[in-house]
């Protein structure tokens, strides 16, 4: 059963990802010498691309004749507003200030990070060089810095200063902000660019993978995926199209008014352990469905959702990334954190241009 190749593929990736995962140098840059991918749909037509799962229905010649329904764009304000629950992670000084790292004299860098693990680990670094220093890790709303920072004018003036340090600081102009995606996440949408049928084959052997083979996977999805070629700025998304969640109506609300919602993982592995879940309460008649899945690149798929498109992106779900039960993607909870929940844990810290 794919669920079960799905396991496999993600049980693989966590195998090596002590010997794929992002650090930082003294310097200040990410120093992973494997290469970020994504973008490439797979197993389904969602987005549209090669159609390599498709069913023999899915397959069929579209009409022509039929009208296509066309949605309109969302605005910048709805997209900011669909992104608004997803916590992001930097480091900062004890009042919210961000920390600008200088790898060199020409380069300025500010580094948002979709793993809390991974900022922690970048702030016990620059601990251990900087133990004067008041840092910590905040937690922002990417809505709230995807318009306004992320991808804002690259001119930008900002005002940087030494932390601790007396006087106003020095304005400059060019500071690069990185998104970073999680290295788990990233190896397991190579993998599944780069998997054949041989490959497979070889995963759904079994949740025990030996060393040798899953390190041979593992190679080839570093070294000949076809996209996302670096570590930052490209942040894999997951989807599987046949799956749905309702959104629950509001106490006044009339049954007719229930929606149903495509749900999109910034997280594999939640993405495998709802499956999982779905899988394991269905009836017969589905346990041979196999998970037409997607994987977009969220700028690309942000790029999309401001075009006027035959995808209602309005009723989907952008899913935040959920720990690892100790069981496994099976013991994995499906249950998502409420919007509250999130905005709860990012605090009041801002950046100063928020």
């Amino acid at each position: 059963m794919k669920a079960t190749l799905l396991s496999s593929l993600l049980l693989a990736a966590l195998a090596a990802t002590s010997a794929a995962r992002s650090s930082f140098s003294h310097g200040g840059s990410v120093v992973t010498s494997a290469r970020s991918i994504f973008g490439i749909p797979r197993g389904g037509g969602l987005f549209g691309g090669k159609n390599n799962g498709a069913t023999a229905e899915e397959a069929e010649a579209p009409d022509v004749s039929a009208e296509r329904k066309l949605y309109p764009a969302m605005t910048e304000e709805e997209v900011e507003e669909w992104l608004g629950h997803i916590p992001v992670f930097a480091v900062t000084d004890s009042n919210g200030a961000g920390v600008v790292l200088k790898p060199d004299d020409e380069t300025s860098v500010f580094y948002f990070f979709m793993s809390p693990q991974m900022a922690n680990s970048t702030l016990q670094q620059l601990k251990s060089n900087n133990a004067d220093m008041d840092l910590r890790v905040s937690a922002f709303s990417l809505g709230k810095v995807w318009f306004k920072i992320l991808n804002a004018d690259k001119d930008a003036e900002v005002k940087l200063k030494a932390p601790g340090s007396e006087g106003d600081g020095e304005v400059t102009k060019g500071v690069q902000y990185r998104l970073v995606p999680d290295t788990r996440d990233l190896l397991g949408a190579r993998m599944l660019l780069t998997m054949d049928p041989e490959d497979g084959e070889t995963l759904k052997a079994g949740d025990s993978i030996a060393p040798e083979k899953a390190q041979a996977v593992i190679k080839k999805a570093m070294t000949e995926s076809p996209k996302f070629n670096e570590t930052y700025n490209e942040i894999p998304v997951f989807m599987i199209a046949q799956m749905r969640m309702q959104k629950k109506p509001s106490a006044d609300a009339s049954e007719e008014e229930t929606v149903n919602l495509l749900p999109m993982y910034f997280n594999l592995q939640n993405m495998v352990g709802t499956w999982q879940q779905f899988m394991s309460q269905a009836g017969p008649d589905a346990q041979g469905v196999e998970p037409a899945i997607n994987l977009m690149e969220l700028h690309e798929l942000v790029e999309k959702m401001m075009e006027e498109s035959e995808i209602d992106f309005r009723n989907s779900l952008l899913i935040p990334g959920i720990p690892m039960a100790e069981g496994g993607p099976a013991q994995t909870t499906a249950e998502v954190p409420s919007q509250e929940d999130q905005m709860a844990k990012m605090g009041g810290a801002t950046l100063g241009d928020l």
